[in-house]
């Protein structure tokens, strides 16, 4: 009877499920067809031939190679750049007896609702002014901190017992000394959170690198993919070929990092 019931439930999860994953799907079947398939009208679900050599096609129509590189050396960057920042921060205002912390955090949480565009002109006045202006730097220290971030391990770091560092202390450890050796490793899901979010989020970035690189050495892969959709707009399997390969890393990353990924949000609490 209690599967009667929850029939509609599963009925609507997996409308949900299906209409979320039809554009993936709609992708990868339109980058396996031949240029008329792909501009045929009305559109068929399935390819009339499998063409697997539109993905080389793709691959040499474009430095793609240099794209990925561009794009792995931003996300490397800014997940180890906002692993060492957030950590320092957030152990301080969790652990430290730093005067006014939940003011500096209060104040801190309070900038997320700063919408991202509100701080373009002045990051790019910025890296103007330090000369920075189309290089790696500009990719990766700008994105270097993230409150959310150190918002997330703050939580995980109160979740610690105080006799942990009560202990280390006893044993002539420092802050530093604690946080290295002992709450970082305790709260690894919760980095792994971090890092997995952070990626992701520089892969896929691409309003400031499209204003702040401008050749084709320091471009990565979504403004790249914005270059080849306006040399190849006819060749439709294509620029689908070539999408295809930019969202890969992603989905491969997520697969596997899921275990810790889960792990890190059934951990992660909400203490204040």
């Amino acid at each position: 009877m209690g599967r009667v019931r929850r029939a509609p439930l599963y009925l609507a999860l997996v409308a949900g499920g299906v209409v979320m994953a039809f554009p993936f799907y709609w992708t990868l079947s339109t980058s396996l067809k031949s240029e008329a398939g792909a501009a045929a009208f009305p559109p068929s679900l399935l390819p009339e031939e499998w063409l697997f050599s539109n993905y080389a096609a793709a691959w040499l129509s474009a430095p793609f190679g240099r794209y990925f590189l561009n794009s792995a050396i931003m996300a490397v960057g800014q997940v180890l750049l906002s692993i060492a920042t957030c950590s320092l921060a957030a152990y301080a205002l969790a652990r430290m007896r730093v005067p006014g912390r939940n003011a500096i955090f209060g104040a801190l949480v309070a900038t997320l609702v700063i919408p991202p565009e509100v701080t373009l002109i002045p990051n790019y006045i910025t890296i103007g002014r330090l000369g920075w202006y189309d290089t790696y730097l500009a990719l990766i220290v700008p994105f270097g901190a993230s409150v959310f971030n150190v918002f997330l391990l703050r939580q995980a770091f109160l979740q610690l017992p105080t006799e942990l560092y009560e202990a280390a202390v006893l044993e002539g450890a420092t802050h530093f000394r604690f946080l290295r050796s002992v709450a970082l490793p305790l709260v690894r899901p919760t980095v792994a959170i971090i890092a997995l979010l952070t990626a992701i989020r520089a892969w896929n970035d691409f309003q400031w690198p499209l204003i702040i690189t401008n050749t084709a050495e320091l471009r990565p892969i979504q403004v790249g993919l914005t270059v080849f959709r306006s040399d190849v707009s006819t060749n439709v399997q294509l620029l689908m070929a070539a999408s295809v390969l930019a969202v890969a890393p992603v989905v491969v990353l997520f697969l596997l990092t899921q275990r810790q990924f889960i792990q890190g949000i059934a951990r992660a609490g909400i203490r204040g």
